[in-house]
């Protein structure tokens, strides 16, 4: 009966491969609303296993049907999960191709948009400005994804960047300021987007919905995303899901220019 203790290095090879797989699913949606979810699916996994392994096959049987009719509703439970998960893997993907210069040649979308110095500069006296009056704004600097779902939310602008034009935008009584203002290629091309909001249950309580809406975007494309909180007139900047706060417009000079071309 207890036969199947009885294993070979292939079988532990097997073992800690599958846990390796666990630990990598458990750290990529940890902080989510799906880790509930996931915990209660490895469970059912390992009782399926216990009874298989003791010849318990109604019951096996029982959960083996289960999960197979849950595939499917998987899919749909964790779609933001599987969501951000092929768009960070599409993100490193473009990363790794776009190295050999030559490829860019070949695939145009893989070219970054330019944001150049002067743009830069003029985005951040914009927001230092912003920040002493405590006028809240978010700003979203695309580089390779494009975002035109996000784009189509919005009011289209197409206007070149200024210091003076983003802060009428985001003055607290005009029709734009409400949303996410779209910068690439040297223009501000939307205002008034809608951002999604990121799952993530573990952000500190001091941080609004925009802060979560930089976040949400963030996880889903390689975009900047700056954030003047209306509260506090603190700036951040957003990249990956990762919010930096940003002490001095000299850091958030430096931090964009990164990017320029």
């Amino acid at each position: 009966m207890l036969e199947f203790l009885d294993f070979s290095w292939i079988d532990l090879l097997d073992i800690l491969m599958v846990a390796l797989v666990i630990f990598l699913i458990f750290r990529w949606i940890r902080g989510s609303t799906a880790i509930n979810i996931f915990i209660a699916i490895i469970i059912v996994l390992l009782v399926r296993v216990v009874a298989e392994a003791i010849g318990m096959k109604m019951v096996s049987s029982l959960l083996g049907t289960v999960i197979d009719m849950g595939a499917v509703a998987l899919v749909v439970i964790f779609q933001p999960e599987i969501r951000r998960f092929l768009n960070s893997l599409g993100r490193k993907a473009e990363t790794t191709l776009q190295r050999p210069g030559f490829l860019q040649w070949f695939f145009p979308s893989l070219r970054p948009a330019q944001v150049d110095v002067k743009a830069v500069r003029e985005i951040t006296e914009a927001v230092r400005e912003m920040a002493a009056q405590k006028q809240g704004a978010l700003i979203l600097i695309l580089h390779r994804n494009s975002l035109d779902d996000i784009i189509a939310t919005g009011d289209v602008v197409d206007a070149e960047i200024s210091r003076r034009l983003i802060m009428n935008i985001f003055f607290k009584n005009s029709p734009l300021h409400d949303g996410a203002m779209v910068i690439a290629d040297n223009r501000i091309v939307a205002a008034r987007c809608t951002l999604p909001i990121t799952e993530r249950t573990d952000l500190p309580a001091r941080y609004g919905m925009r802060h979560k809406a930089a976040i949400g975007i963030s996880e889903q494309c390689d975009a900047d995303v700056i954030v003047v909180s209306e509260e506090t007139g603190g700036i951040s900047l957003v990249r990956g899901g990762q919010i930096t706060p940003i002490e001095s417009i000299n850091t958030l000079n430096l931090l964009l220019g990164e990017k320029t071309e």
